[in-house]
């Protein structure tokens, strides 16, 4: 690294999106500097609301981040966003649906967005992603919203990570039963059923309902 960790930490607390976008590829490249960019971020973080935004993969987790993006921004909020795709299987980066679905935002300087690609990390994350957002949190950013990959049985990292996390559901995609099988209801702060204009949003609500009722119940009781 030929810039210094702490120049460029201090161009990030400026709101530079450059020397932001430089520190998140040095964490995903692991570059030997790691070390000395991390000590140089701690001052700066912990003060970031952290909402995890997670689901089954066309549930709509995009379109309701960028959502959230524009009702946080009307707050006057700063806003970062690490949205994680899965690996191309060409160029191993990540694929960027994300950031078509949130173009709205792409010129706004109150809000960052940053496509991360698993590199084959389970868990519904990268493996950089808590790095990444100790970058946005030292940057300024007052809420970070960490979109997962679809998420799956053993794919809940998101709820170690957020301070929030919120799970997204949606008629005719079999969730409402799904749901307590993959683990969702443990990792849910709060559950969403999107899609609702469409014919069984009813009945995910009563299943989610049902199948939290159980969840709640202790054993023993």
């Amino acid at each position: 690294m030929t810039e210094p960790a702490q120049d460029l930490v201090d161009r990030a607390r400026q709101g530079d999106p450059r020397a932001v976008a430089r520190l998140i590829s040095l964490v995903e490249d692991a570059s030997p500097a790691l070390r000395e960019v991390m000590a140089a971020l701690v001052p700066h973080a912990g003060r970031a609301a952290v909402l995890g935004v997670t689901g089954s993969p066309g549930v709509g987790k995009s379109t309701v981040t960028s959502a959230l993006v524009a009702s946080f921004r009307a707050e006057g909020r700063r806003v970062g966003v690490l949205a994680v795709d899965p690996s191309s299987p060409f160029s191993g980066g990540a694929s960027l649906g994300d950031r078509v679905r949130m173009q709205e935002h792409a010129t706004d300087p109150g809000v960052y967005i940053r496509s991360m690609a698993t590199r084959g990390h389970l868990g519904g994350l990268a493996w950089a992603t808590p790095q990444a957002l100790r970058v946005l949190d030292a940057a300024g950013c007052e809420v970070v919203l960490v979109e997962t990959v679809g998420v799956g049985q053993s794919e809940v990292d998101v709820a170690a990570l957020a301070d929030t996390t919120l799970v997204l559901l949606a008629p005719g995609m079999g969730d409402g039963i799904q749901a307590a099988k993959a683990g969702i209801l443990e990792v849910g702060d709060v559950f969403v059923v999107n899609k609702a204009d469409r014919d069984g949003a009813d009945q995910v609500v009563r299943d989610l309902r049902g199948a939290i009722r159980l969840a709640d119940r202790a054993p023993g009781d």
